[in-house]
């Protein structure tokens, strides 16, 4: 991850937790797109899509090899997915209660 030095002013978590009540103040999931579409690359969509398309396989209990068929996503990414689902801050479990996702609560 790109680390700089920033102005004494603005620390890094100051601008996270800007960044973070932005996320949280869009209401629809037309201004969500839209401001996604804004900050991040095309590849970078592609990667957090892809994450998200695994959770509920994950959730699920499927096998890295079956969600892998199922999605395309390399057996990598789910790890990485897994290992976050398990072991993470518990940012994927809240969303994926929050929408009702796999059993999560």
């Amino acid at each position: 991850m790109k680390r700089r030095f920033l102005d004494p002013e603005t620390p890094a978590d100051s601008a996270e937790t800007s960044l973070c009540e932005a996320l949280a103040g869009l209401t629809t999931v037309e201004e969500m797109r839209a401001f996604l579409h804004d900050l991040c690359t095309p590849a970078e969509i592609e990667v957090m899509v892809d994450r998200w398309r695994v959770v509920p396989h994950l959730l699920e209990g499927r096998s890295y090899r079956e969600i892998h068929e199922r999605t395309a996503v390399s057996i990598t990414t789910i790890g990485r997915v897994a290992r976050y689902l398990n072991q993470g801050n518990g940012g994927y479990m809240a969303a994926a209660a929050r929408r009702n996702i796999g059993g999560a609560s």
